[in-house]
This record gives C-alpha cells, structure tokens and sequence, in this order.
C-alpha cells in the first residue's frame, strides 16, 4: 500500500471519528494526515511525510484553540454573532427556580430572566442564547 494512501485513510478516520465525535480538532488533525499525503504524493520521505502532517495539523489546532480563547468563535456577548437575539417570546408563568417553559423554533426551551428576577409574563425579548437556556427580558 503506498503512502499517501494511508494518510489518505488516516484522515478520513479523524473526519469520520469527528462527525460522531463533534470534536473540530479532529478536524483539525485530518488537515495535518492531508498534508502528509500531499507530502507522500509529492515523494517526501516517511520523515518528510511526518513532519508536514505534524507542522500543518498542529499548526491548525493551535490556531483553532486561540481563535476559540479569544472569543471570536463562540457567541457570548457578542450579539452580532447571536442570530437568536432580538427575537420575541411569550412566557406564561415562571417557575419558583425562576424558570419558564416556552416554545421558540417549533421546540420548547427554558428561559431564564437576564437580571436574575423574573420581569413578569407575557411578551419578552431573547437578549442571548446560554447552553440550552434562552436569557429573556420583559419587553
């Protein structure tokens, strides 16, 4: 079996182990086995081979990690990326835990109220998505 062909079955592992996985620096690390088979292909050596598969594939998760750190990946408070924010929900009662049922998306979610203290029911404004928890204020 030639080279590139295992680097080639190596990173269609890592994409395979991610789609059940969920992890992105599997992703990542089958960008690395990709650059190893170019290397094969371009008739590196076993040393040449694993130094680009290292380099690339590091390189990619290290800068996927500080991209993440930084916040320029995830939502937080960062609103322009929270396509959720700004959309209207009706809550119909809050629990004693300061929780409420409501249906958003065809699906129901959990609310929490964005100052802590639950503003009342009716007609209330999604400021941001937390996990799975929609972080309301009263409108």
């Amino acid at each position: 079996m030639a080279d590139s062909t295992l680097w080639w079955l190596l990173a269609g592992g890592a994409v395979a182990a991610e789609l059940l996985t969920g992890t992105f620096y599997l992703l990542m690390l089958a960008v690395g086995m990709a650059a190893g088979a170019l290397a094969a292909h371009a008739g590196g050596g076993v040393a040449t081979q694993l130094v680009a598969a290292a380099v690339v594939g590091g390189g990619a998760v290290a800068a996927w990690h500080f991209v993440r750190k930084r916040g320029h990946a995830g939502t937080g408070e960062n609103t322009n990326m929270d396509f959720d924010a700004g959309e209207a929900v009706h809550v119909d009662a809050w629990t004693e835990d300061n929780t409420a049922t409501v249906r958003y998306r065809g699906t129901v979610w959990t609310a929490v109220p964005a100052g802590g203290v639950p503003g009342g029911t009716g007609a209330h404004r999604v400021r941001e998505v937390s996990g799975s928890r929609l972080v309301v204020e009263k409108i």
